[in-house]
């Protein structure tokens, strides 16, 4: 590789950290035709950074040149930054190359718009339609759908990428009309609804015809910032439930708003808030697999979440009414309402008391977190813990708890590194 290569991987892998909204799962192409590579369930290798974010080795912009001026957004116009761009065959060849030497598994590929909408979107599929047509790679590719493309652009993309996703940003339209006046909603739900047609579509063709192309395998995604603007976590949980049901996204994803520039329209923080990110993570895996509605994690009188206890937890301390929940009788969907009781142990436990009684011993063994749990439960009629507490005391014993497992972490850590020295 030369150095005008290096100098601009630099740049443009830099540039693209930003963006969260990359995962491989649920892509299977198999390779059929002896070429080079083969995406089976997890496609993308990941390293990770500081802040604990999840990135693929090989997550590039096509360029960081772009005509618009989004406040929040690192490549913004008016930015004063190094500018750099690829060309197609130099992300075809550093894609193929890196793959060979194992560095990575597949392609992560956005790009900031140049010229306009389709030209940049031309571009990324020419770099996709390569790599499957000439070079008969088999692995992972995200393609990032360029807001305001043509639909038959975006057919096309669908046809070689793995994943589209289309990125909001921001999650309402007067945020989006302050810090990035140049966009629209519209231009973003366009493509998004089109992608979800041809999802339908693909699915009934291969129905009919097996050997049918598929059309982005891995689904749809989009990423939504937190902390840029002023919405609260029930405005940003009620958008991703609404794009969960109308569009069918695989993931939502969200970043917490890293400052990368001055600007009086955004929000005035001076650290991510990655907290808040976790928070809402959390939240949306209540929505996604544990049954939970956006209006019970969050209201008109909790329209923000606990930032010292995960959502689950929240919820069940506004609503012990519903508990003690009897673990030996208790529907499935409640048990899942249980802190300290995921999916696997609800199962298990729905399983394993067909054969006998449960005891807090068969929970442990199980895999609950009877510390949670104990005070949200019984076994046979009897609770694991002999006292009733009330929610603010459950509250600070849980966080006592977990506080005292993270300093003896800390202390584990520090007489590692006294060790060393």
């Amino acid at each position: 590789m030369n150095d005008k290569i290096k100098d601009k991987l630099k740049i443009l892998a830099d540039a693209a950290k930003y963006d969260v909204s990359c995962s491989s799962s649920g892509a299977k192409r198999k390779n059929h035709n002896k070429g080079l590579g083969n995406a089976e369930g997890m496609g993308i290798c990941h390293s990770y950074t500081e802040d604990g974010r999840c990135v693929s080795l090989l997550k590039i912009l096509l360029t960081n040149y772009c005509i618009f001026d989004c406040a929040y957004c690192v490549t913004r116009r008016s930015n004063d930054v190094q500018r750099a761009a690829f060309t197609i065959d130099e992300v075809v060849n550093l894609t193929i190359n890196f793959y060979r030497r194992n560095y990575i598994e597949g392609l992560f590929l956005s790009s900031g718009i140049f010229k306009n909408s389709d030209y940049t979107m031309e571009r990324l599929i020419r770099i996709a339609k390569k790599l499957r047509q000439e070079h008969k790679f088999n692995g992972y590719i995200h393609l990032k759908t360029i807001p305001g493309a043509n639909d038959d652009l975006i057919r096309e993309a669908g046809l070689y990428a793995d994943r589209l996703s289309v990125n909001i940003e921001l999650p309402t339209e007067l945020s989006l009309q302050k810090l990035a006046p140049e966009k629209n909603y519209a231009q973003v739900i366009k493509p998004m609804s089109a992608i979800s047609q041809e999802l339908m579509a693909s699915k009934e063709e291969i129905k009919i015809f097996k050997n049918a192309p598929a059309f982005a395998p891995a689904g749809q995604s989009t990423q939504l910032i937190v902390g840029a603007s002023a919405e609260s976590d029930k405005q940003i949980l009620q958008l991703s439930d609404r794009l969960y049901g109308k569009f069918q996204l695989k993931r939502v994803y969200y970043s917490g708003y890293v400052p990368v520039s001055q600007d009086s329209r955004l929000a005035g923080i001076e650290v991510p808030p990655l907290m808040r990110e976790n928070r809402i993570y959390q939240a949306d895996w209540l929505m996604r697999f544990y049954g939970f509605k956006v209006n019970e994690i969050v209201s008109d009188f909790y329209p923000n979440l606990d930032l010292e206890i995960d959502p689950k937890l929240s919820w069940a301390l506004r609503n012990m009414h519903f508990f003690p929940v009897e673990i030996n009788t208790a529907d499935y969907e409640m048990i899942l309402r249980v802190p300290g009781i995921g999916v696997k142990s609800a199962k298990k436990i729905v399983m394993a008391r067909r054969f006998a009684a449960l005891t807090p011993e068969h929970l442990t063994k199980i895999g609950v977190v009877l510390k949670r749990a104990r005070y949200f439960i019984t076994c046979n009629g009897k609770s694991p813990d002999a006292k009733t507490f009330t929610e603010d005391v459950i509250r600070r014993r849980i966080l006592l708890g977990e506080g005292s497992v993270r300093n003896s972490l800390i202390k584990q850590q520090l007489s590692l590194f006294q060790t060393a020295s």
